[in-house]
């Protein structure tokens, strides 16, 4: 998107700039949500802090942070970082608008009104945290620890989750990081090589990419980009396989426009390929695979032809990517992705791309997947109870798993069917930590219901979002500027360059403001209240990760020290451990119901006049973490929705036109977008950035602002092997003027 400055729009910023600086602490004794004026300029003291790291998203880049008499100024890269080194995004950079916005939660607060309708009342910490325990001890004591729903996110949320599924015994954790995001991919890999992926592509050494549905360049984690640009640089040839022209895709030597959800078709059919060409690593599959026999019979039909005609791509493009792929192995980076739950067929094509990884040799070796090896330190948690299966709602009448491979937790859908139903109990207490789940989760309206229906619910955050409109207690938490937190762990991002590791912490850039507090602070207060005080592990932050250090040999003096990371040599991470294994074929995976050799699944096609919804990432937002923040509303206020440039003809749309969207179960948006009008999206598409168009109206910025594509999520697919959801089956028309228009076909 264009950035345009006008004079209108630049003073409109500078008013948002100056109203963001909350100095004083004029607030409202009903709601606290009161803009500050400014302070005198004072001494103007200028000071360097360190040990910061960010969490604008969750790449966590590590910081350094330029202050003026204790006011933070600026960010940048730590220059001792490996990993992101003094490089920070326009996110990252943005992290002192989300510090200072006026907007941010402040005190606790009560709601007096209704949920989904609030009305906030100050109250004080003690009132507050003696009404979460006491309502939370109320649904145990009623209907026992599953009678507890929690929805974790973010680095913070972990302390927590902990205590109420360990300590309490909840089975009723429902990550959006897993079961709206990369849960699938690390379950497939795990069934499939033993061990979660995460990002492992050695990318600067490879001599082809390919990146299927990964919008690296578009989601900005640092050193990642830095990783997949080094490759480019080297001469690594690049293929996307994408419906859209992604920025990933603007660098490719080839690009596959896809159909959506025929991803796995296309895979097999490479695959089949190097099979019965013999382009595949034989030393490597006779040493290290098992099942290839059975794997190679389970691909035998899929034929370049058959994928073509199933992806709605040519033949010869087929070849050429096999062909790339082969004539540059070992040396190829097979991407795992991350937010990869997308059709609910998801599990099949994750476990292709990463027998396609083994099929080309390329583990453990320059320019493949290769994991870096870490450091060690502590986890300090809450102690592990076993509080046995019977209430895990993951298993049925017969003692079986519903969805055998599911990542940690339960599956989302099973809490919320439970919850509205009853069965087979009642889920009647809800903890809402960092995560904003009327926006992460399709089904927003079956969410608020879920809501609607506890007995007490109770939220933290930084940000009044969406899902803290629904909460009875709303309590204001630090922000990542604010707080000492996670300990961070990894190696450099080029492993062709010397083997190094790193260890940093989280530590506080400047002091909390207003009355925020901590995750162990606020979490050690409800367990008090609710009976557990002496199963507490750590009486503060500080001595958390004081304790997760010490097994490293370290503390946060010594890292302060050390310009907040301590580095040491590491080690070569090359070369296949002994104990490796590639299930090409998994006799488990079968046992339970699945197929064992990935198998591709096809998914319902657009109705008639209808396109398919897809959505993705922005480089200036983090989905819907950011779009209250002034400096990044600026640069992208809207999510424009792609079209592709001979459908827009037809309907006679052009680039600016303002719409609206119906989904095809008769679900209107609430608010409008603008068209952007492209060759670079299928004719059966259409596209949005995800995140936008906030409901809370405490969001000064964000509110209404582009359209909520989650509303418009209202089929439910889900992936049968993990659980976790499938979020691009909706299928949209455009409304221009109140006029619906069918979209040809």
């Amino acid at each position: 998107m264009a950035f345009n400055l006008t004079r209108r729009r630049f003073l409109q910023s500078a008013s948002l700039a100056a109203a963001s600086i909350p100095l004083s602490k004029v607030v409202s004794a009903e709601t606290g949500f009161v803009q500050s004026p400014l302070e005198p300029k004072g001494s103007l003291k200028e000071e360097t802090a360190t040990g910061g790291i960010c969490e604008m998203c969750f790449w966590r880049c590590q910081l350094i942070g330029k202050k003026r008499d204790g006011r933070l100024i600026k960010l940048e890269g730590n220059p001792k970082s490996i990993d992101n080194g003094t490089s920070i995004c326009a996110r990252g950079n943005a992290g002192i608008k989300l510090l200072y916005d006026p907007d941010r939660l402040k005190y606790p607060l009560k709601n007096v009104g209704e949920r989904g309708k609030p009305v906030w009342k100050r109250i004080s910490w003690e009132e507050a945290l003696e009404e979460c325990s006491s309502k939370l001890k109320g649904v145990v004591d009623k209907y026992g620890p599953q009678g507890i729903a929690v929805f974790p996110h973010g680095s913070t949320a972990k302390y927590p989750m902990h205590f109420f599924e360990r300590t309490v015994g909840t089975h009723n954790v429902s990550e959006a990081s897993f079961f709206q995001c990369r849960g699938i991919r690390d379950t497939a890999y795990w069934a499939t090589i033993g061990k979660a992926p995460g990002e492992n592509v050695d990318m600067p050494n490879s001599k082809a990419i390919m990146l299927l549905g990964s919008h690296i360049g578009e989601n900005v984690h640092v050193s990642h980009v830095k990783s997949f640009i080094k490759g480019l640089q080297n001469g690594s040839k690049l293929i996307v396989v994408d419906p859209r022209y992604s920025a990933a895709a603007a660098k490719s030597d080839v690009w596959v426009k896809i159909k959506p959800g025929t991803d796995t078709a296309f895979l097999l059919a490479i695959m089949n390929y190097l099979v019965k060409t013999e382009k595949y690593d034989v030393d490597f599959i006779d040493e290290w695979a098992d099942g290839f026999d059975e794997f190679a019979e389970g691909i035998a039909d899929w034929t370049f032809e058959k994928a073509a005609k199933e992806c709605n791509i040519p033949v010869e493009q087929i070849k050429e990517v096999a062909d790339i792929l082969a004539d540059n192995a070992p040396n190829v980076s097979i991407h795992p992705g991350r937010h990869v739950s997308w059709y609910g067929n998801d599990f099949q094509r994750q476990r292709s791309l990463a027998c396609l990884t083994a099929l080309l040799g390329a583990y453990y070796v320059e320019g493949g997947w290769v994991p870096g090896i870490k450091p060690k330190v502590g986890k300090v948690s809450w102690a592990k109870h076993d509080h046995g299966d019977e209430h895990n709602l993951n298993y049925n009448e017969d003692e079986e798993l519903r969805h055998p491979f599911t990542p940690p937790g339960t599956p989302t859908e099973l809490i919320r069917d439970a919850a509205l139903t009853g069965k087979p109990y009642p889920i009647k207490g809800c903890v809402i930590w960092g995560q904003n789940p009327i926006q992460t989760i399709p089904g927003q309206e079956k969410m608020k219901d879920v809501l609607r229906q506890m007995d007490f619910v109770m939220c933290v955050d930084v940000m009044p979002t969406d899902a803290t409109m629904w909460a009875d207690i709303l309590l204001p938490e630090a922000s990542y500027l604010e707080r000492f937190d996670l300990v961070k762990t990894g190696t450099q991002w080029d492993f062709s360059e010397k083997h190094q590791q790193y260890i940093t912490a989280r530590m506080p850039l400047v002091e909390p403001m207003f009355e925020r507090k901590d995750n162990v602070f606020i979490t050690n207060a409800i367990a008090k209240g609710m009976g557990h005080e002496e199963e507490i592990p750590v009486k503060t932050v500080e001595e958390m990760v004081e304790k997760n250090l010490a097994v490293a040999g370290l503390s946060i003096a010594q890292l302060k020290k050390e310009d907040g990371i301590h580095l040491r040599d590491g080690k070569d991470p090359y070369g296949i451990p002994e104990d490796f294994e590639v299930l090409l074929y998994n006799e488990d995976i079968e046992d339970a119901g699945f197929p064992g050799v990935p198998t591709y699944m096809p998914v319902e096609p657009p109705p008639a006049g209808f396109a398919r919804l897809l959505y993705g990432r922005v480089p200036v937002h983090t989905f819907n973490r950011t779009q209250n923040n002034a400096w990044l509303n600026f640069a992208m206020p809207e999510n424009p929705v792609w079209i592709n440039d001979e459908t827009a003809n037809k309907l006679g749309l052009k680039d600016g036109d303002i719409v609206g969207l119906v989904n095809s179960e008769g679900f209107k948006s609430r608010t409008t977008t603008t068209v952007k009008v492209t060759p670079g999206i299928r004719k059966d598409s259409v596209y949005m950035a995800h995140g936008y168009g906030s409901a809370n109206p405490l969001l000064s910025v964000a509110v209404n602002a582009g359209v909520d594509d989650t509303s418009l999520m209202t089929k439910i697919a889900i992936d049968p092997e993990t659980g976790a959801h499938g979020m691009r089956n909706n299928f949209v028309k455009l409304i221009k003027d109140g006029k619906v228009l069918d979209i040809p076909a």
